[in-house]
């Protein structure tokens, strides 16, 4: 369901009203926990299993942890295993619940349907793991858990088929007869295998509450419907921004305050989304299209103005998709964090990741630079864990060699440039137009990867962009000309004319400019690129 269709318009009109209707009733929030579930079951609702299994899963999780000590403590495990003497009837429920389920389970892994007996085998080790945690009373073991689990579902649902074709790859080249089964044989009752839309994101929530709870940076939430709905939220569902549990489940205990702002500055927020995604991204996708889809046919201007089209698209498209959900979720009196904030304007690639998918961008900070290390134990320890962090995310966007590449040259580029960007001389004596048109270059390049169908159509090119012949590439003049009056727009959001364009007349007047151009010149439909991810 897509917000710029007729059908999430129709949900929005029924779902925005009773919400409001209900202020004054404990059924605001199932309603919003139910409108959630719909509409991420409007695109397949077998997966919806997938959510709701993840949400109960790390609910409970954290529940048990809650019942361990901080500390540890000495287990007489003699006592626990034939006397079942616990500290904690919690624990020993869990115990007995986990060792009871775990036997059930391995039997249908030996003996069950076939179709069964993989997600059987799985959910079995899975199970042992949590009699294991009841048994120790272990914090580390239930956080272990929701990260083998959540991580394990992201892993299968989106790289599973590209490890395997990877490997049976090198297998043939080894002439070895052996090979690896495609994932889908792995699916319980013969589902579809589908990469879930929005897994990337709803796992990364869930998970990030889990991990903050067991640092001690969040409350345990005891109301299952106000969980559940932080992890199926619908304006953020399927693309983001990532939320943490610090700041949007506090939103959920009582009924958001109605004030006339929320309208006014959801419905501004929809419209900028609105207009970013139908005018703009939509506009560059046909000409990044036609050049990307044949690159052979086009000659170096062609395929570097497809390029630098590309990153304003992929911009338009995410972006827009970030200030719509935050507008809805405006609309129903509830507020997102910034997800993007002018990220081309960046004059160094460290402040352009503080600028781009700001929600993944902190959350690979927090639960993965930090912890490896940050930048303690010196200046290699610091790039290490910085080019390793940058090469994850490149992994994170999709299943492919081309990804991978991308991340890779994010992390060199933000390795070469860090000592650089700090210095005296980069900071005061370099022109920020410069620095500006340096990141912009350099992020642009990385596009390719990004966007290229294949690993040989990116390096084909790379090549091209380098040695083929200059020729007309058929500029696009309304394409020039958007892309300029959108840079010089946001150059001025960030100079000293910006409470010029904060001016009420200023602000009405684009938004009677959008609206027109949205009703005379914009064209439609295409789902959001980061879908995919």
């Amino acid at each position: 369901m897509l917000f710029h269709t007729w059908p999430f318009a129709i949900f929005l009109l029924i779902v925005l009203p009773v919400f409001h209707a209900l202020r004054k009733t404990r059924l605001w929030l199932p309603w919003l926990t139910v409108a959630s579930y719909f509409f991420y079951g409007w695109w397949n609702p077998y997966y919806l299993i997938l959510v709701f299994y993840s949400t109960v899963l790390d609910f409970c999780l954290v529940a048990l942890m809650d019942h361990c000590p901080l500390q540890g403590q000495k287990v007489d495990m003699r006592a626990r295993l034939t006397g079942l003497r616990f500290h904690d009837r919690v624990l020993k429920a869990a115990f007995v619940g986990a060792a009871a389920a775990d036997l059930g389970m391995l039997c249908l892994a030996v003996a069950g349907p076939k179709t069964l007996r993989p997600a059987m085998t799985a959910l079995s080790s899975l199970v042992f793991l949590m009699a294991l945690g009841a048994l120790f009373s272990s914090r580390r073991i239930w956080l272990l858990i929701s990260l083998i689990n959540n991580l394990a579902l992201l892993l299968f649902f989106k790289y599973a088929r590209f490890v395997v074709e990877n490997l049976n790859g090198v297998f043939a080249r080894l002439h070895l007869s052996m090979s690896l089964p495609d994932p889908s044989t792995l699916m319980p009752f013969g589902f579809e295998y589908l990469l879930p839309v929005g897994i990337s994101f709803f796992t990364f929530q869930s998970l990030s509450y889990t991990i903050d709870f067991y640092l001690g940076n969040v409350d345990r939430e005891r109301n299952f419907l106000r969980f559940a709905t932080f992890v199926c939220f619908f304006p953020q569902l399927m693309a983001g921004p990532i939320e943490r549990a610090r700041h949007l489940l506090p939103q959920f205990h009582k009924f958001p305050e109605v004030r006339l702002q929320n309208f006014t500055d959801g419905a501004s927020l929809f419209l900028v989304g609105l207009f970013k995604k139908l005018a703009l991204a939509n506009y560059l996708a046909n000409y990044v299209e036609r050049v990307y889809d044949d690159p052979k046919a086009f000659g170096a201007p062609a395929l570097i103005l497809a390029t630098v089209a590309f990153g304003w698209q992929i911009l338009f498209d995410f972006s827009g998709y970030t200030d719509m959900a935050r507008g809805v979720a405006r609309l129903l009196g509830f507020n997102l964090i910034l997800n993007f904030n002018n990220p081309y304007l960046a004059s160094g690639l460290g402040e352009f990741w503080s600028r781009w998918h700001i929600s993944l961008s902190s959350w690979f900070r927090d639960y993965l630079y930090i912890p490896l290390g940050g930048n303690r134990g010196g200046t290699p320890n610091t790039y290490r864990n910085l080019f390793i962090t940058f090469f994850v995310s490149g992994i994170w966007h999709g299943a492919s060699w081309t990804f991978v590449i991308w991340g890779t040259l994010h992390g060199l580029g933000v390795v070469i440039t860090r000592e650089l960007e700090r210095s005296a001389f980069y900071r005061e004596w370099v022109p920020k137009l410069l620095k500006q048109a340096g990141v912009f270059a350099f992020v642009s390049f990385t596009w390719i990867f990004f966007r290229a169908r294949s690993l040989p159509d990116a390096l084909v090119i790379v090549n091209r962009v380098f040695r083929a012949e200059w020729r007309d590439p058929q500029i696009p003049t309304l394409m020039i000309g958007l892309l300029a009056l959108v840079w010089f727009y946001q150059f001025l959001l960030e100079s000293r004319f910006r409470t010029l364009l904060q001016a009420g007349p200023v602000r009405v007047g684009v938004a009677v400019f959008m609206v027109l151009y949205l009703s005379l010149c914009a064209s439609g439909g295409g789902a959001f690129i980061y879908f995919q991810f």
